[in-house]
């Protein structure tokens, strides 16, 4: 079973989600978190398949936390939120979130991104995902975003033709490491695929076409 760690400062929502959760065979509560911070420990201490994370909370927000996890750990996260406006959703999957949530999202669709998420996947729905791929685009025609030296190499490899195991196991680092790179890679440039992040890094100069 997949251990579960929610994030929520409000109890009256964990305890939903608790019994929501534990309808499912495939998912069981290790722990609960009423704030950033405690989130942020919990992580580290219960070591979770998953989190399911709020974003106004005491102390620490959700997104301080998602990043300070993300420092540490490629544990998915998924953001469940009231909150449907775009620089929250656009921080929180550029900070490494694998999924947008509303908290009166079904639970059919909740379980969907949480399978997604524990396979290293990120699901949006087709709002969020839509409205997602506008603003990246509109970054990716400005120019405004670069990429990191880790991401470039993962690049590289990626135009070689290497698959993410491979690419994991010559950088040695996690195979779902790989797939957060690629994640971050087709968010900046707008791709939504290998070879289109490979074309546009070509076209923009970021990689050489005799590599």
């Amino acid at each position: 079973m997949y251990k579960v760690l929610i994030a929520d400062d409000h109890l009256v929502v964990r305890e939903g989600l608790k019994l929501l959760i534990e309808t499912n065979d495939h998912y069981t509560i290790t722990g609960e978190a009423e704030n950033g911070k405690t989130a942020v420990r919990l992580a580290a201490e219960l070591k979770p398949d998953v989190i399911l994370m709020d974003l106004y909370m005491p102390e620490m927000s959700g997104l301080e936390a998602i990043k300070q996890i993300k420092e540490h750990s490629d544990v998915p996260i998924i953001i469940l939120t009231t909150y449907n406006e775009d620089h929250l959703m656009i921080e929180g999957i550029e900070s490494g979130a694998n999924g947008y949530l509303l908290k009166d999202t079904s639970s059919e669709t909740l379980f969907h991104t949480m399978d997604a998420a524990v396979r290293g996947e990120v699901l949006l729905q087709p709002d969020i995902l839509r409205r997602f791929r506008e603003k990246k685009m509109e970054r990716a025609n400005a120019n405004e975003t670069q990429l990191t030296d880790k991401e470039i190499i993962v690049l590289q490899a990626v135009a070689k033709g290497h698959k993410s195991k491979a690419i994991a196991f010559d950088l040695g680092i996690s195979e779902r490491t790989v797939k957060a790179r690629l994640t971050s890679i087709y968010n900046k440039l707008g791709a939504d695929s290998r070879t289109e992040a490979v074309t546009i890094a070509m076209q923009k100069g970021i990689l050489k076409l005799n590599i």
